[in-house]
């Protein structure tokens, strides 16, 4: 993909950018033009990785260290972008974990645990980022949802009421800063092609893509895709949406 005129300048911050969905939002928002931050918790060899591969067609990387579950870390990532980059047009939510397990067997741990990186974490960050952007009367703002979130799913109490609070957050703010030129929206992912599903036995994968109409799971290029285009500049009279990337399970 040839860079746009649009992206052209404007800064991306991703979240959980070293890998799968993130990565692949990061890479996608490189070749259309935006500069971008990605950041990381542990994962630093392959976030360089996704750095260079920006680089290496031109663009404009670079990759920070941050426990986004505290507010302290997030508000100093924003810090560190505005230092390096000198604005942030636009910020995607990624980060975020899941442990799973029926609610008789959740232990206070696991719940916490998920609400502090899947719905904390994109508090802080949309928290601190979005003052500026309401400032420059210009933000894209897109949370990396879940299809539990919309529907529910056994064994993710934890991870679907994080999600779905992903949801609910996202239409507030939306309201409270849409006057400003701010859009906020979610992209809700059903099963993906990821580090995490490849390593469930065959047995597992058949069922669960029986579960989806199209009868296999996404790619991240297909989810980096709907996050473009929430993101995209050119996106300013849509704001406070949930787009399900399921291939037609909560239909």
């Amino acid at each position: 993909m040839t860079q746009s005129k649009t992206w052209s300048g404007k800064v991306a911050l991703i979240t959980g950018g070293s890998r799968g969905i993130g990565r692949a939002i990061a890479e996608a928002m490189g070749r259309r033009g935006a500069k971008v931050a990605i950041s990381y918790r542990s994962r630093r060899e392959e976030a360089e990785e996704v750095v260079d591969r920006i680089r290496g067609v031109g663009g404009e990387a670079v990759a920070f260290a941050a426990d986004l579950t505290t507010s302290k870390q997030a508000d100093a990532l924003v810090g560190a972008v505005y230092e390096y980059f000198g604005s942030i047009e636009i910020l995607v939510n990624n980060a975020g974990i899941t442990q799973d397990g029926l609610l008789t067997h959740m232990t206070d741990e696991m719940w916490e645990a998920v609400l502090a990186a899947d719905l904390s974490s994109a508090f802080y960050c949309t928290r601190t980022v979005v003052r500026g952007m309401m400032r420059q009367r210009f933000g894209r703002i897109v949370q990396v949802g879940s299809v539990t979130g919309v529907i529910g799913n056994a064994g993710q109490s934890n991870y679907a009421a994080a999600k779905g609070g992903l949801i609910s957050f996202s239409k507030a703010v939306a309201r409270e800063v849409a006057h400003r030129g701010v859009t906020v929206n979610v992209v809700a992912p059903g099963y993906v092609e990821t580090e995490l599903t490849l390593t469930l036995s065959e047995r597992v994968r058949t069922r669960a893509a029986g579960w989806v109409p199209m009868h296999r799971f996404a790619t991240v290029q297909e989810v980096a895709s709907a996050v473009c285009f929430f993101a995209d500049p050119l996106q300013s009279y849509i704001t406070g949406q949930v787009l399900c990337v399921d291939g037609g399970i909560a239909m």
